[in-house]
């Protein structure tokens, strides 16, 4: 009987009903997105901040090491300019490939959200089917 009732709606009630189900859609999509944002955003920061605090540290480290190359160095050249300039040759290069790594890395990482745009595309393949 309930299958009747639904056959006897106007289009006037069927177009409310479709205009009010695709706002609540909608506004659930848009919840959706802003949750997926914020989870990707704060995992993010989380990731900057422990980047952050390592590299101070490990800035603090790698200065009393470069000072214990060059010192190392100047036992065998004899020459402080020329054990600094080598060590630091050494340091710019391996600080260039580190960098690079990290941009890579970064540039792999996606912002944008893809569950929430898949959810959008099946729904607007649901809505396109119910309207034929």
């Amino acid at each position: 009987m309930q299958a009747r009732q639904r056959d006897d709606r106007s289009l006037g009630e069927l177009f409310s009903e479709l205009s009010s189900e695709t706002t609540t859609l909608v506004r659930e999509e848009i919840n959706l997105a802003k949750a997926e944002l914020t989870e990707k955003a704060t995992e993010v920061g989380k990731d900057v901040g422990f980047l952050a605090v390592g590299g101070a540290v490990l800035y603090a480290g790698l200065l009393a090491f470069i000072a214990a190359c060059i010192i190392a160095l100047n036992l065998i050249v004899h020459l402080w300019w020329l054990s600094a300039a080598i060590i630091a040759v050494v340091v710019l290069g391996i600080g260039y490939f580190l960098v690079r790594r990290g941009l890579d890395a970064l540039r792999q990482t996606s912002l944008a959200p893809t569950r929430t745009i898949d959810t959008l595309k099946g729904d607007a393949a649901m809505l396109k089917e119910q309207t034929r």
